[in-house]
Formats: structure tokens, sequence, C-alpha cells
């Protein structure tokens, strides 16, 4: 049963945006996409709200989850959205058994 997170990054001046594209030119996004139970790593920016970009995050189980929260990629992205001053709303979906 997957896990589906999604994390609205929201700032200001752009900062949102500029934090997204260094996750990309860091290569942090490839990493986070690398590991073991990564189904979906993928940022959208709302068209209603320039200030803000959406992570969809999906894992394939808790386990996996939980591996990725003690990585060295959640020490870097940790330090990113510090430095571009971001506040997020966090929600969680997961999949339940077919009927």
């Amino acid at each position: 049963m997957s896990i589906t997170i999604n994390i609205l990054y929201t700032g200001t001046n752009d900062s949102a945006k500029k934090f997204a594209e260094e996750m990309v030119s860091t290569g942090i996004v490839d990493l986070v996409r690398a590991e073991e139970g990564n189904e979906r790593y993928e940022y959208y920016f709302p068209m209603d709200d320039t200030q803000s970009v959406l992570l969809i995050d999906r894992w394939k189980d808790q386990q996996a989850l939980d591996l990725h929260h003690q990585s060295e990629m959640m020490v870097r992205i940790a330090e990113l959205r510090k430095k571009y001053h971001l506040k997020m709303k966090v929600e969680r979906y997961q999949e339940i058994d077919k009927i």
C-alpha cells in the first residue's frame, strides 16, 4: 500500500520556486528518486498561488518513508527550507486495500 505525501511549501519573493529549482540543480531530487521504495517525487506550481510549490511524494510503504526520513537528504532538504524561509502544509494519503 503506497503512501502519498503532499507538501505545500510557501514563502515570499519566489522563494518556494527557488527552493524547488535548487533541489533539482543540486541533484537532491535525483537522489531521492533513486532511494529504495520511492515511487514519485515531483514539484508542481499552483496557478492561483505564485508563492507556493506543491511536492507530491509517494513511497512504497512506511518502512521506505521512514528510511528516507533518516537519510542525509532530509538534512539537506531541511537546510534548504531554512535558507528560503519556507512554511509547510503537509497532507498524507494511504491507499486502502481493494475490496
